[in-house]
């Protein structure tokens, strides 16, 4: 058990509903399945059929990564127990400080997508935020935490987004309610922010300038104020043009820490975060003549005066206590504040008589969240019988709410030509006001446990009971419109078996629920259905080799979602709970430093993804769309990304990113086309203190899109060529 405070520790790495060497043969073997014979571009034309057949089309390649990802250090996010990512039978990604730096990624979303397993979906109606990974999409099924916490948002989370003051990211996938609570049947990310460090105080500066009219400013500082008190402070700021046109963007985020360590077993951090945002006014493309023109990726149909805006704030008192080397209390409380505005013309749909773009949906929307809560959890170290256990055990509580105004998403700002017009102005006759109010009062229940049964194997266990009270009401009526209570029991038995120092095998079995809307944003209609259970099977394998300076993992996994919500076969104006969803796949990573100077990662995944009951409707009736791939799911994923150390002091690097096909709808018509992304890096150390870095993205300029909007015709296109170049200096 710990015998100092974590929180003293210095941080490792110091560097749909609106809006709501040879490498082992195993090591080979893993990479094998996920490169097929012709190139990753290309698509598997058959379908349905078994991942066994798929699986043996596909011809080796050796890949490797680097001594950063080392499968022995503890990871936060996979269990409350302060286990290796090795000791956890789960599936557990963690991207570092050095990682998100040597690869640029200014963003979190940019930094998740590298790890070849999760791709984006974000658009303005979802905060940008939204994931998708195992087959399970959005923020329903996929959960975003800060530091450990959770936001119940009506939209997913706005923050974090900037990767400045993030230390790690850890992404746990599949079923994680044992831990988390409903809502993350697919995975959790968790951004862990920069923590307080004794020692001298230590500053850093970054700019960045780049095309696009892109500039990204930073300041980091960090260090002992007294042999008691430390401090963190970040502040990063961000403006570029962007891809399209009228795409200008800002962003700023300030965070900062005070940490506390009366005695040497007790901690108090206090922390407070604020980001605001102002991404761009950009909606999609619409589809012309059911395809994508190319002669319009820079296009933006938006209104002159469109405006989306993002204000967050996070505030949070941890305190750790270790009153013995067996044990450990945490305790955290919270204050989380979000507002959002959106002022947008929303919807573009060609006209096949006009030819011109018809514009709709002038929508605009204000949120008001709040969160409070207060989650404790202690572990303690014994004994049961002659076997070492460990058992973590805690409650959560917290109160939100959530307010909500619009205009009925009514209005419009008139036609436009496809490439020559002026945008215009937003046009409204209803008014912006407050429409509902929706408040929850939560609390759960969770246990932990590890019984090491053997000096080589563990057993595993969890379970976590949540409540949720909701209540919603109707400020336009002025009466409550439900009053609605959910709980769900999730739980989690899995074992490890280390066969040797540096390898061990595992499996798992997990239970899970996720809403059938976000919680805070619930109507009457579809407060009345229960929450959609779902279970995994998951088994895996993880070895560290050459002396740690390589680490592998596969994982195999089958998950099934049931009570999915579907049209009534007989009166397509009712919905019923019904429906299925299932997924199973393959997951590898490796990472190893494969000869002198030389590192390579990668990362991939297939999976197949179905709808098993699912009907929705078509015209006047309704239309099965079982055996279909649910929208916005890619069943081929993979990152690489390598470096060499040329020459003292000088760094060149490259990757490629690439994601299958995936549709625009349940039907499967549309399909979203697979795409591959080149990015290349070049860093030069001018001292121990001073680094140059020169970053190219997508340098092949390559149109893609990463999702569609809330209609199925109308497509985000990604950025395109881009670069930049940055000064990094610390004192």
């Amino acid at each position: 058990m710990k015998t100092q405070s974590s929180l003293a520790q210095t941080a490792t790495g110091e560097s749909s509903h609106r809006y709501g060497a040879a490498l082992p043969h195993t090591a080979l073997i893993a990479i094998a399945i996920f490169t097929p014979a012709s190139g990753f571009a290309q698509e598997s034309s058959h379908g349905t059929a078994s991942l066994a057949a798929e699986a043996a089309a596909l011809s080796p390649i050796v890949v490797a990564g680097d001594r950063s990802a080392s499968l022995g250090a503890p990871t936060h996010t996979g269990s409350n127990l302060n286990l290796s990512a090795r000791e956890t039978p789960a599936s557990i990604s963690v991207i570092d400080r050095n990682q998100m730096e040597a690869r640029g990624d200014a963003s979190i979303s940019d930094a998740i997508v590298r790890t070849g397993t999760v791709s984006a979906m974000g658009h303005p109606g979802n905060g940008g935020s939204s994931l998708s990974t195992r087959g399970f999409t959005d923020s329903t099924s996929v959960m975003r935490l800060y530091d450990g916490l959770r936001q119940y948002g009506g939209i997913g989370v706005t923050f974090p987004f900037d990767t400045w003051s993030v230390e790690r990211i850890e992404i746990l996938r599949g079923p994680a309610s044992v831990i988390y609570g409903d809502g993350a049947i697919g995975g959790v990310v968790n951004v862990v922010p920069r923590k307080p460090r004794h020692g001298p105080i230590r500053n850093e500066v970054q700019t960045t300038i780049g095309t696009d009219n892109t500039l990204r400013q930073g300041l980091d500082s960090s260090g002992s104020l007294s042999d008691t008190v430390s401090y963190r402070l970040d502040l990063a700021g961000n403006r570029a043009d962007n891809w399209v046109d009228r795409g200008k963007s800002k962003d700023a985020t300030f965070s900062g820490s005070l940490q506390w360590d009366p005695t040497q077993d007790l901690s108090l951090r206090l922390s407070h975060t604020y980001g605001y945002q102002k991404p761009m006014t950009y909606f999609g493309t619409p589809l012309i003549d059911g395809r994508q023109l190319e002669s319009l990726r820079h296009k933006n149909y938006n209104v002159q005066d469109g405006v989306i805006r993002y204000r967050d704030r996070w505030t949070e008192l941890d305190v750790l206590w270790t009153p013995s080397d067996s044990a450990t209390v945490q305790v955290k409380l919270y204050d989380i504040r979000s507002n959002r505005h959106w002022h947008n013309a929303e919807r573009y749909v060609y006209n096949t008589t006009s030819g011109m773009i018809d514009r709709s949906d002038n929508t605009e929307i204000d949120h008001d969240q709040k969160q409070i809560g207060m989650t404790a959890n202690v572990v303690l170290d014994g004994q049961l019988g002659t076997m070492p256990n460990t058992l973590s055990a805690g409650f959560d509580i917290n109160r939100s709410r959530f307010q909500h105004a619009n205009n009925t998403y009514t209005g419009s700002s008139g036609p436009v030509d496809p490439y020559d017009f002026s945008p215009g102005y937003f046009q409204s006759d209803e008014p912006t006001i407050p429409r509902y109010r929706n408040d929850a009062r939560q609390y759960a229940l969770f246990l932990e446990d590890r019984l090491r049964l053997t000096g080589q194997w563990a057993l595993i266990a969890g379970l976590r009971y949540d409540h949720a009270q909701v209540s919603r009401d109707d400020l336009v009526q002025g009466q409550r419109a439900f009053d609605r209570s959910y709980s769900n029991l999730g739980y989690r038995i899995g074992t490890v078996l280390d066969l040797t120092a540096n390898t061990s095998i595992y499996a798992q079995y997990s239970r899970a629920a996720d809403p059938v809307s976000a919680l805070l944003m619930l109507n009457p209609a579809n407060s009345q259905f229960e929450m959609a259970t779902g279970h995994q099977y998951e088994i895996g394998l993880k070895q560290s080799f050459m002396q740690d300076a390589g680490a592998w993992t596969l994982a195999a996994y089958q998950i099934k979602k049931t009570n999915l919500l579907s049209r009534s076969p007989t009166n397509p104006s009712q919905r019923v709970q019904v429906g299925g969803q299932s997924s199973r796949g393959l997951e590898a990573s490796i990472n190893v430093e494969f000869a002198r100077n030389w590192t390579l990662q990668a990362a991939g995944t297939i999976l197949r993804a179905r709808y098993d009951d699912f009907d929705e409707p078509s015209g006047s009736t309704t239309v099965s769309r079982q055996g279909k791939v649910p929208p916005d799911v890619a069943q081929k994923m993979a990152n690489v990304w390598l470096s060499w150390n040329f020459r003292p002091g000088w760094t060149a690097m490259g990757g490629v990113q690439y994601v299958g096909k995936r549709y625009a709808d349940a039907a499967n018509t549309l399909e979203l086309p697979s795409y591959t992304s080149t990015d290349l890096a070049l860093r030069w150390n001018v001292s121990k203190q001073t680094t140059i870095s020169a970053h190219g993205y997508n340098v092949f300029d390559r149109p893609y899109f990463t999702t569609a909007y809330y209609t199925s015709t109308q497509w985000l296109y990604g950025p395109g060529r881009r670069f930049e170049l940055t000064l990094n200096h610390r004192f």
